[in-house]
């Protein structure tokens, strides 16, 4: 059984690569857009508007995308790390 140490700095170790492999993933994007924050105005329907349907679901696009990164990333670790147990 690992020490309590230990296994919280395999666990920190673990995430740190995640994080760096989710950012090398993000930085190999050429357009990748960001969230718009800024709500439409769901009270009427003035021409300059965004649509609300059309801000939810660009926004939704952009958070699958971001989770589709973050699943690449997490797989990309687990390889790495099934792979280190094979040079052992």
């Amino acid at each position: 059984m690992d020490n309590p140490n230990i296994q919280n700095n395999k666990i920190s170790l673990r995430r740190q690569r995640q994080h760096e492999l989710l950012l090398a993933l993000i930085k190999r994007e050429e357009d990748l857009d960001l969230m718009d924050a800024e709500a439409p105005s769901f009270a009427g329907s003035i021409k300059d508007e965004i649509d609300p349907a059309r801000w939810i679901d660009r926004n939704r696009r952009i958070l699958e995308k971001y989770q589709s990164l973050v699943r690449s990333a997490i797989t990309l670790d687990a390889l790495l790390d099934s792979g280190d147990g094979v040079n052992d």
